[in-house]
């Protein structure tokens, strides 16, 4: 098995540095002049490989960092209990959420397509090596941050070491389950594709995770010791089930299909769209429109593809209205939340920059106006002139503000009405900041996605994303968005700021849309 994982190691890391290559190809200006002959060169090759190698060692830490620091230590700032408890409760409630998501076994990657589907190589001692090297990676990259943070808080010693090995054996038991569902049913099930079960289990543990505690309700370590005890016993069991399972290459045909690994690859999940997605398209229904030209062709479209393009925003819309109907129930049972949430409000909008990138849909829509509509008709001469391009680009920024609007418009009602019940403030353009700013976030990633869409088309006739230029964007505009969480300062001049920026960038994008999109809106290749 040993020599089957060095083995494992090796192809990941050379498609890994083939991708780094094709990405440095993929740049402006620097794609002119590398030849496609750079992937013989040697030199470059162990450049490559020695970033894929170091981007590896610096994936084990950095994600548990992340994740511990934002997702749990940041959080109990939002709570008046023990902060060891709190601690250690969401830590509970976040693991199931990450157990039933990620079982790292049932992920199709293309290094186990490769392996297992085009090289012929043992699917049982590959499938194991992966995940028992993914099992290793779990606990050494968990353990410096369980023991860092549970200083920080004041938890015991024994539950820090004990974290990162309850996280593991969470894991094992639910890939033990996923075998045995498999030895039941015949059916392996792709994780990257949750079913509604799975999403129920994890919107339950997040509701019991981060709202027990804000009415002081909370896991101690004398609770976690017992439940600690017996995942351990369940997740050696487990383990042994899993290393003696055999039927690892049918489980593995199934899940290692092409369109399953290219979407697994493709972080936008554009497979999925594309096999949910025509269900969805009204074409029975004799729709009409009383407009004329590119407008007349836009509302079409939106009116046969309105389940795909609101049914989320809908979703949204109902959990944000659940939260806030849920925060006013807590006031009444725990008057102390009223004082915290009222200095969130008044201290932490740049927080809500982040979960307005989070939930805006501008990017999951423009995919959709690719899969369904530009990756046939840009094939089209015609579609691709100045004339068409910016009269649809019109008609889309304003479909796009109105399906970011209703969410955006709850929140920022919602944010105001928090305000005033929690105890108000002594500047009641607060109010009016807190609703205004949230609204134009909402319009500065509508334009934000639409013009980055135009500007940078990324998908090829396959909707595969080719553009690296257009996931560098991507990720600093995640980066910046996250950097905002960690951002303290008055709701009214941050919101103020905020509006008067989102104003700015929204005219400039439009400028540099109508100006350059009729060269750059085209299909790659």
């Amino acid at each position: 098995m040993i020599d089957t994982f060095i083995n494992f190691f090796k192809l990941k890391n050379t498609y890994r540095a083939n991708s780094i290559i094709y990405s440095i190809k993929q740049l402006p200006l620097i794609r002119k002049i590398l030849p496609d002959s750079l992937y013989k060169n040697r030199g470059l090759k162990i450049f490559a490989n020695i970033i894929s190698i170091l981007f590896e060692i610096f994936s084990v830490f950095i994600g548990k960092l992340i994740y511990i620091a934002f997702m749990i230590f940041l959080a109990l700032k939002f709570y008046n209990t023990n902060q060891a408890d709190t601690f250690l409760h969401i830590f509970i409630f976040l693991t199931l959420c990450g157990g039933v998501l990620n079982t790292y076994m049932l992920n199709p990657t293309k290094d186990k397509y490769y392996a297992i589907v085009l090289m012929n190589m043992d699917a049982r001692k590959y499938g194991l090596s992966n995940y028992y090297y993914q099992l290793i990676k779990l606990i050494v990259g968990f353990l410096p941050f369980t023991i860092l943070f549970g200083m920080l808080v004041g938890m015991p010693i024994w539950v820090q070491i004990a974290l990162p090995f309850f996280v593991t054996a969470i894991k094992l038991m639910i890939m033990n389950y996923s075998i045995y569902d498999f030895k039941r049913t015949k059916k392996a099930k792709n994780e990257n594709l949750p079913t509604k079960f799975v999403w129920s289990v994890v919107g339950i543990c997040l509701v019991l995770g981060y709202g027990l505690p804000a009415i002081n309700i909370t896991f101690n370590t004398n609770i976690f010791a017992p439940i600690f005890a017996l995942s351990l016993i369940l997740g050696i069991y487990s383990l042994i089930k899993i290393h003696n399972f055999k039927d690892y290459r049918k489980m593995y045909k199934q899940i290692l299909t092409e369109s399953n690994v290219y979407m697994a690859e493709n972080n936008t999940g554009i497979q999925a769209m594309k096999n949910t997605s025509l269900n969805q398209i009204e074409l029975d229904k004799d729709y009409t429109s009383n407009k004329s030209g590119f407008a007349y062709f836009h509302d079409l479209f939106v009116k046969r593809h309105k389940k795909i393009l609101t049914k989320a925003v809908k979703k949204q819309s109902i959990i944000i209205l659940f939260i806030i109907i849920g925060i006013i129930v807590v006031f009444q049972i725990n008057a102390e939340f009223k004082d915290v949430i009222n200095g969130v409000l008044l201290q932490y909008l740049p927080y809500f920059v982040f979960i307005m990138y989070c939930i805006n849909r501008s990017s999951s829509v423009t995919q959709a106006m690719f899969m369904n509509c530009d990756h046939s008709m840009l094939t089209y001469r015609i579609y691709r002139t100045p004339k068409v391009i910016l009269g649809l680009f019109k008609e889309r920024l304003k479909t796009l503000i109105v399906i970011n609007l209703l969410p955006a418009a709850i929140i920022g009602l919602g944010l105001a009405l928090l305000l005033y019940l929690s105890g108000g403030t002594d500047n009641s353009l607060n109010y009016i900041v807190l609703v205004v700013s949230i609204i134009a976030m909402s319009i500065f990633f509508s334009v934000h996605y639409l013009v980055m869409y135009y500007l940078l088309q990324p998908y090829n006739v396959n909707t595969e994303i080719k553009s690296s230029t257009y996931k560098v964007v991507q990720a600093i505009t995640y980066l910046v968005c996250y950097y905002m969480i960690q951002i303290q300062l008055p709701t009214f001049s941050f919101g103020l700021a905020m509006i008067v920026f989102c104003i700015a960038y929204c005219l400039i994008s439009l400028i540099l849309a109508y100006r350059y999109a009729p060269k750059t809106f085209k299909l790659r290749v």
